[in-house]
């Protein structure tokens, strides 16, 4: 039940661009210095312009697999509506379910630990 951060009060921190906020993260895994990241955001929920570039960033790292969920796990229950990778130029839809998102979580799991 972890509450949303407010990171209000570092807005402005720095001098030259007051905008850049820090981002939050909701999920992610590290095998053998791979990383998967997932994005959550409910249907309808606005992705800041912040965030993307940070995500975008992140996907053009080798090292680093980022999705994007359109969905929730919460103390309500479990969605996904639609979930996507995240590449340098685009997403790439990958499912729509509970299971084939744990299939995708499993077989990027498989992969980081041949390594």
């Amino acid at each position: 039940m972890a509450s949303h951060t407010d990171f209000g009060f570092l807005r402005g921190l720095f001098e030259d661009s007051p905008k850049i906020m820090p981002s939050n993260l909701d999920m992610i895994y590290g095998i053998n210095d791979k990383f998967l990241l997932g994005e959550w955001k409910r249907d309808n929920e606005e992705i800041s312009e912040g965030q993307k570039i940070l995500l975008k960033a992140l996907s053009k790292e080798p090292n680093f697999t980022v999705i994007l969920i359109n969905g929730y796990s919460d103390n309500t229950g479990i969605h996904i509506s639609k979930y996507y990778q995240i590449s340098q130029t685009s997403l790439i839809y990958l499912g729509n379910s509970i299971d084939s998102l744990k299939d995708y979580i499993q077989t990027w799991y498989k992969l980081a630990k041949r390594i």
